[in-house]
């Protein structure tokens, strides 16, 4: 059963903490880091379709879960089965349509909903949450998503490219300016603007830029292959041989 396995896993974690040297000395400061690249690996499994990797990167995952609550437990300040009951009530109380009364008519309420409830738990503002080490882009969109949930958002998507348009010029006036950090202040309203633009899309900007990202790379990736074939490096290339390369690319990556 499940149950047993899950408290499988906790066991060999505690052996891990007993008698491993290198798992003794961690604490939930040191592998912080490592938990952050874990996630970003579970989302590279699911970008990737691969189930069998999503699999063992899952397990990662909740292995840093399991071992985060042990260290956490070894100083006193809570335990494994605090971690479960808090989120085990959490779902509860944000699911008043599923655990209790609530009638909603669709997703939009329920989220709306959502906020509505983590504010009567005392947040201090719709904001809260949103973690301020996301990646920028990332974290924008999920500011944007909170407001817009409690009714601050714009009523038609044309009125968000106006204003995509109008930051973008606004960025080209400031380049005339001597000011970096004005010119830093607009590049950022307009990236901020471009990413509400995607979200009335419904397009995820962090997921749209990440492919974009990959992209790249696979094609500038095609570039150095066929310049390493010639028997060169890819400095004793022109722009121009690369142009024609990056082109030749875009039919094949």
């Amino acid at each position: 059963m499940i149950e047993n396995k899950f408290k499988e896993l906790v066991d060999i974690v505690r052996q891990l903490r007993a008698e491993c040297p290198w798992d003794k000395e961690q604490t939930n400061d040191s592998i912080k880091a490592a938990t952050i690249e874990e996630a970003y690996e579970v989302v590279e499994a699911i970008d990737n379709k691969d189930y069998d990797e999503l699999k063992k990167e899952l397990g990662d995952l909740l292995l840093h879960i399991v071992f985060h609550s042990v260290m956490a437990e070894e100083l006193q300040k809570f335990t494994l089965e605090n971690v479960i009951d808090s989120i085990k009530e959490k779902l509860i109380r944000r699911h008043p349509h599923v655990f209790g009364e609530t009638v909603v008519n669709g997703s939009e309420e329920v989220k709306k909903n959502w906020e509505v409830i983590k504010l009567e738990e005392g947040r201090g503002s719709v904001l809260d949450g949103v973690p301020r080490n996301l990646p920028s882009l990332q974290r924008a969109h999920r500011l944007q998503e909170k407001a817009a949930k409690v009714g601050f958002d714009w009523e038609k998507k044309e009125d968000v490219w106006k204003k995509v348009i109008e930051e973008i010029e606004e960025m080209h006036r400031s380049e005339k300016e001597e000011s970096h950090e004005e010119l830093e202040n607009e590049i950022g309203d307009v990236f901020f603007a471009l990413v509400n633009y995607a979200r009335f899309l419904n397009v995820n900007p962090e997921n749209a830029l990440r492919k974009t990202n990959e992209k790249f790379t696979s094609r500038f990736n095609y570039i150095e292959k066929k310049i390493t074939e010639s028997g060169r490096k890819i400095n004793e290339s022109n722009l121009k041989e690369m142009d024609r390369y990056w082109e030749e690319s875009k039919s094949r990556v």
